[in-house]
């Protein structure tokens, strides 16, 4: 059983301040977890101080006087994470001019702490559950295994068990270091801890800047303690130390506090979730799901248009004016300028370029017309209307150019190869 006074001793030790329950609580997981060979899974927050509780338990361990080598997974590019931790063989690779020492070699017989291990890839995943389970390696480039007696300590502020479920990490290798959990508080749920901690950064920037400590009065205190701080102690401290620099009076009510409180933090991230029910990921995963059906109902919608352009176009015998100006919705993010009489008067409009109907047009022998030949076509209420009217309207335009099909097709403005097979597929006799 640990005694209050051995968790205090630990704090004094390390420089750890507070007394919220969650937080002794964890100090007292560490404590008990030291003396075993067990392997360490520290959660948390980014910020909330995981990094501490790695140092708890390799200090207090029987591997005390072996080396501590701490490695920040998310900052080792995936193509030399496993050099990094592994070492590699002199030609293995461009750049490997001499063979390297990995950090499982170098802290064989000591601890090595693996923050934001939720980064590492899958494949360094592999070679780190070997190491894990039989305490083997294999150097980048070699065929030899290697015996490593290495105390694995992780950290993460992301939920595994979700990345689990996603893929992106290995379910083998979760509960292989899930062995002992240890959870670290966010900083907005160790209560009064916030108001210690702040005195704490305040005292010791004030001798830094040679200036009278700042205090608060009761309702700053509230303030200060109802504030997220997303960011956690890094975020306090920071903020303790802008004051002590800046603020010209010494005493700060709520107000003159609230100024130097950010009143937007939507764009930090979100909170760690704890429980399987909790996880951070649950918000992003409503996000882009509400982000990609606005795209699919914006899609439907400009293809609904589209239909009504098509369908006007073959009713009037060609695009016009009006059709353009009745769909301009269709044409407002184009660069094009075409310029169209109306009556008597010009009218400029940004619009792309189209095929005025007539015989004089000169573009429209190269106009080919597949692609809103295969709007029309898909499955749609008014497609049997769409043909019957698309049928009128080529015997109509045969009829007036006595069955010359060149002219009929720039009359309906499109290509001569489109309007034979229109022939052949509507069975019309010329």
């Amino acid at each position: 059983m640990i005694t209050d006074a051995e968790v205090l001793s630990i704090k004094q030790r390390f420089g750890i301040i507070g007394n919220s329950p969650l937080l002794n609580h964890a100090i007292r997981v560490a404590m008990q977890a030291a003396p075993t060979e067990m392997t360490v899974l520290i959660t948390g927050e980014s910020g909330s101080g995981k990094e501490s509780f790695s140092k708890i338990i390799h200090s207090i361990s029987k591997r005390k006087h072996g080396k501590f080598i701490a490695i920040n997974c998310g900052a080792i590019p995936e193509g030399t994470i496993d050099s990094e931790l592994f070492g590699h063989e002199k030609g293995s690779f461009t750049g490997a001019h001499e063979a390297r020492k990995g950090y499982f070699e170098v802290t064989d017989g000591g601890s090595i702490f693996l923050d934001e291990i939720g980064e590492m890839p899958l494949g360094t995943q592999a070679r780190l559950l070997r190491v894990l389970e039989n305490g083997e390696f294999i150097k980048v480039g070699s065929s030899k295994v290697q015996k490593t007696d290495v105390r694995v300590i992780a950290a993460t502020n992301v939920n595994l068990f979700k990345a689990v479920e996603k893929g992106k990490f290995r379910e083998d290798l979760y509960y292989r270091l899930n062995t002992v959990p240890i959870y670290v508080p966010p900083l907005r749920e160790r209560g009064e801890d916030i108001i210690l901690l702040f005195r704490k950064f305040t005292t010791d920037f004030s001798e830094k800047y040679h200036v009278r400590p700042v205090s608060l009065d009761h309702e700053a205190k509230d303030l200060l303690m109802k504030f997220p701080f997303k960011g956690n102690i890094r975020q306090l401290k920071n903020l303790a130390e802008q004051i002590s620099l800046l603020e010209e009076h010494r005493e700060l009510d709520a107000i003159t506090l609230a100024k130097y409180l950010p009143t937007d933090e939507s764009n930090l991230p979100a909170p760690y979730g704890r429980g399987e029910g909790k996880g951070g990921d649950a918000s992003s995963d409503f996000s882009e799901r509400e982000i990609l059906y606005k795209v699919l109902f914006d899609m439907k919608k400009d293809m609904t248009d589209l239909k009504k352009l098509v369908l006007d176009t073959y009713q009037s015998g060609g695009i016009n004016s009006n059709i353009i100006k009745k769909h301009h919705s269709l044409f407002e993010d184009m660069d094009t300028s075409v310029s169209f009489e109306e009556g008597s008067s010009k009218s400029q409009t940004s619009l792309p370029i189209v095929l005025e109907s007539g015989p004089s047009s000169s573009q429209s022998e190269d106009y080919d017309d597949e692609g809103i030949e295969d709007i029309i076509h898909e499955e749609d209420d008014n497609s049997l209307s769409i043909e019957k009217k698309e049928k009128e309207l080529i015997i109509k335009a045969l009829r007036k150019h006595n069955n010359k099909r060149k002219y009929a097709a720039q009359d309906l403005g499109i290509s001569e190869r489109t309007l034979y097979r229109k022939i052949k597929q509507y069975d019309i006799n010329e």
